[in-house]
């Protein structure tokens, strides 16, 4: 626990020291469990507090800036829009401050990944490439490394040759790491009242080896990537907040265990993970850090290996040329132009809800309640006072996730652990924007490897900690069924 920073009261809980007695009576209130379900909640529709986008749905609609932005930040958040959209080019090459792509990457650009500032989507075929998706790798740890996964200095112990995320795509001369292949396993589910859904169950393989045989203890993870929206606002969450729902032994009995992920960040101190499908990274700017270094090859002050990821043995990829220019800095990505992307990254508005009072939606909000969805989809925060950024202080907000991992059962497991989460665990997604995910891009796809093609699909793949809840939406009727469905559109 030593280096995680908040305070404690004397009853040994975490407590939040950003506010006085008065307020955190207040935020107790209006943080309270929904406990009518005959109207929407005050501010219900503005599920991001001031920083909610109002702007008419469409494609469009996650990519505003938050609403509560001053003139300077929107100026910022700007500049960050046009490095988030920009394409890296590989070295040598006759732009200025854009070459250092690779020499192994996965995309050009963020965007290419976040399509539209969304989420991304599996492969739609084996000729399809892997853009929006990505495969991580690992092996079993040593001792030593166990010990460093343990204390929060390694995520995972990376495979020898291919290192910790699989590139499918390199500079013209050298080859690229292999090619994604996912094919599916189809499954009947029976639903009360004569419905019955189809899962389909991912087997991921990768092909066409391009730096030898992989590690015989070789694991994988496949991740779409995750929308951008609200994210600054999930950094706001005290972090008190967050421990206030851990049980990891489960002592309430409720069948519910979340824990926080506990990693370093690039200073070595101890942070709570809340951003990644495991929870790996503790903060946006870590995270973008991580994705230019992982996704596209290029060094950031915070990692910088102009060479990406390209381990000792592949010495010809180390040889290549890089794209650091001394008149520009010491990194290919210099850290003005990350806190550009970063800023952008937190200010992605959330848009507002849709029919949020409409009786269906609200039966369905009670059928979430009901069902226990909402022992780890955490409704509501309130944001810190001390927030980083003014547009994030002290903001209700609605985002439906406790930040915690918890075991998701063996359908979902990739039994591939990483830093402090096993094999089956899983960080608890926000589900803010989720209706919106097909207006953004209609490839969009659920759950972390994206095999859920709709909602429903994504309830039905629950298991572990999440298996009561999802036999009690199997068992609900029709009707209520989809006013659950109707419920998450609406967010």
């Amino acid at each position: 626990m030593l280096g995680l920073g908040w305070a404690w009261a004397g009853d040994g809980n975490a407590f939040r020291d950003d506010l006085s007695g008065e307020d955190r009576e207040r935020v107790a209130e209006v943080t309270a469990p929904a406990a009518v379900f005959d109207k929407a909640e005050r501010f219900e529709r503005r599920q991001a507090g001031a920083a909610t986008s109002t702007k008419r749905v469409n494609a469009n609609a996650f990519s505003h800036p938050s609403e509560n932005l001053d003139f300077e930040g929107r100026q910022k958040f700007l500049l960050g829009n046009g490095l988030f959209r920009k394409d890296w080019v590989s070295s040598p090459s006759s732009t200025l401050a854009s070459d250092g792509l690779g020499p192994l990457f996965n995309a050009r650009s963020c965007q290419a990944c976040h399509i539209k500032d969304g989420r991304g989507h599996p492969l739609a075929g084996h000729d399809d490439n892997a853009v929006s998706m990505l495969v991580r790798l690992s092996i079993p740890p040593t001792e030593e490394e166990e010990a460093r996964i343990a204390e929060g200095f390694l995520a995972a112990a990376p495979d020898p040759v291919y290192s910790n995320q699989l590139q499918d795509m390199a500079v013209a001369g050298l080859p690229a790491e292999g090619r994604v292949r996912i094919d599916y396993e189809e499954m009947k589910i029976a639903l009360a009242g004569g419905e019955t859904a189809t899962l389909r169950k991912p087997v991921l393989a990768i092909t066409d080896p391009g730096y030898g045989p992989f590690h015989t203890g070789l694991m994988l993870s496949a991740r779409i990537a995750p929308p951008m929206i609200g994210l600054g606002l999930l950094d706001a969450i005290h972090d008190a907040d967050i421990l206030a729902r851990e049980d990891p032994d489960d002592a309430d009995g409720d069948g519910i265990s979340g824990r926080a992920n506990r990693v370093r960040d690039h200073k070595g101190e101890l942070k709570i993970g809340r951003f990644g499908w495991k929870a790996i990274q503790p903060s946006v700017k870590e995270q973008s850090a991580h994705a230019f270094l992982g996704d596209m090859g290029l060094s950031t002050p915070l990692l910088p290996q102009h060479f990406g990821e390209c381990t000792e043995a592949q010495d010809a990829c180390r040889a290549m040329p890089h794209g650091a220019q001394a008149h520009l800095g010491a990194e290919e990505v210099p850290g003005d132009l990350l806190d550009l992307v970063a800023f952008y990254s937190e200010n992605l508005a959330v848009p507002a809800r849709r029919k949020e009072g409409s009786p269906e939606v609200l039966a369905g909000k009670k059928a979430f309640y009901e069902a226990g969805c909402v022992s780890c989809h955490t409704p509501k925060y309130v944001t810190r006072r001390d927030a980083a950024e003014a547009a994030h202080r002290f903001q209700l907000i609605w985002p439906y996730t406790d930040l915690l991992l918890h075991d998701m059962g063996d359908g979902l497991a990739d039994d591939r652990p990483e830093a402090n989460a096993d094999g089956r665990e899983w960080r608890t997604p926000p589900l803010w924007g989720i209706g919106l995910s097909r207006t953004i891009h209609g490839e969009a796809a659920f759950l972390h490897d994206g095999r859920a093609r709709t909602l429903l699909e994504a309830v039905l793949w629950h298991g572990g900690e999440a298996q009561g809840a999802r036999e009690r939406v199997v068992d609900m009727e029709p009707a209520e069924r989809a006013a659950l469905i109707r419920f998450l559109e609406s967010l």
